[in-house]
């Protein structure tokens, strides 16, 4: 399975940004204007559907575990028509984390890998499904924090594997987020692969 890599990042992490990018051998979007995370993702989204193969979607300051590209094509081959977040953290969005907690409950106890929920709630690793990038394109809302612009925009089901492919390094922020709260809550993965 083909795939293609892409970075969102900010100048101020472009020395993680770029060794993320190496990594992965990806395309990287640097917001050099610094319009924010909102348009970057949208760019990159834009540069996806151009693209004759899935893109993973990555934010600068994402960790991916060991592994991470064998895993990946393990994930989009059992779900190739679906949203999937290769992230799913804990603190932020805190009005999801108790639902969250429940959820990696009941997988473990069905013995399950992966949880669904009923959009994208983290933008730090996903892959939207080819089919849907130029639908997402058309009723992207340019005033969203971009997790949330991508979610509304996907407007389905996301898959999240129970043990994130990736972490987050949860540095400060550096982006002005649209409702101006302050991003204190520990932001890190519930799991790893």
């Amino acid at each position: 399975m083909d795939i293609a890599y892409v970075v969102i990042a900010h100048p101020l992490r472009a020395e993680q940004a770029l060794c993320l990018a190496d990594q992965l051998n990806a395309h990287i979007f640097m917001d050099e204007a610094k319009r924010g995370a909102n348009w970057n993702h949208r760019r990159a989204l834009e540069w996806a559907a151009e693209q004759s193969c899935r893109v993973v979607v990555l934010e600068d300051d994402a960790l991916p575990v060991s592994g991470f590209t064998d895993r990946v094509i393990d994930w989009l081959a059992r779900f190739p028509d679906d949203m999937l977040s290769f992230y799913l953290g804990t603190g932020r969005p805190p009005q999801y984390q108790k639902e969250i907690a429940g959820m990696l409950v009941d997988a473990d106890r069905l013995c399950g890998d992966h949880i669904v929920m009923s959009k994208l709630i983290h933008g730090v690793c996903y892959s939207p499904p080819p089919g849907r990038l130029a639908s997402m394109l058309n009723s992207w809302n340019k005033t969203l924090a971009a997790d949330y612009a991508v979610g509304e925009a996907y407007g389905g089901r996301v898959i999240y594997p129970c043990y994130s492919l990736v972490d987050h390094a949860d540095l400060p922020t550096v982006e002005r987020h649209p409702d101006n709260e302050p991003r204190t809550e520990r932001r890190r993965a519930w799991r790893l692969a």
